[in-house]
């Protein structure tokens, strides 16, 4: 089927989501924290870059924001902005999780993309998605000494699993990437969407 956005600018759209998304995430911990705007702009910058760039560093690409700068610039520019309204935005959790969830769903189809792109199997290809959606935020929690994401029960991970595995089965069917990006994401987003409604969790060891 033909594709409605090339693949190349479909890249770069999800990119450049998914770095704003997650730059706002390390923006928020920083506001928690109480750091001045360059801790903000550190916070946001490793935040939404690290996991599209530990992605690229494995599958041998170049790093897609050593390539294209704009993408720091606009960390930077969401960080600044950011040091300014998100004592407001703080103040609404549940909205911060329901954006944090649109950022998940966008990191989790440009990883997976990436790694279909770069020629490897459906099963890699899934793990870079999840990688992508998973590192920049594991690596601000490190550096801020917050709980990571990965160690509390709530559905984070395997929503990015399946909202992968939805973009390579999809993709393997020929279907358009540009359809298969976005019924991605919907399924990445419903799946978080409905764990942060209902309070899902899957079983733990012990429980």
């Amino acid at each position: 089927m033909q594709n409605i956005i090339p693949i190349p600018e479909l890249i770069f759209i999800l990119d450049m989501l998914a770095a704003v998304s997650f730059a706002v995430s390390g923006a928020l911990v920083a506001s928690r924290k109480g750091l001045d705007v360059i801790g903000f702009m550190w916070l946001a910058f490793i935040t939404g870059v690290g996991g599209g760039t530990l992605r690229d560093l494995i599958l041998g690409v170049p790093v897609f924001w050593v390539v294209d700068p704009s993408h720091i610039f606009a960390c930077f520019v969401t960080a600044v902005v950011m040091f300014f309204i998100a004592p407001m935005v703080e103040s609404r959790k549940r909205l911060v999780l329901w954006y944090d969830a649109i950022g998940l769903a966008f990191v989790t189809v440009v990883g997976t993309v990436k790694g279909l792109e770069a020629g490897t199997g459906a099963l890699i290809a899934v793990v870079m998605g999840v990688m992508t959606a998973t590192v920049g935020g594991i690596i601000r929690d490190v550096v801020s000494g917050e709980p990571s994401v990965i160690m509390k029960r709530e559905i984070y991970v395997t929503a990015a699993v399946c909202g992968g595995a939805v973009y390579v089965g999809l993709d393997t069917l020929g279907l358009a990437p540009s359809i298969s990006a976005f019924l991605a994401f919907l399924t990445t987003f419903a799946i978080r969407g409905l764990t942060i409604t209902f309070n899902w969790a899957l079983p733990s060891h012990g429980k």
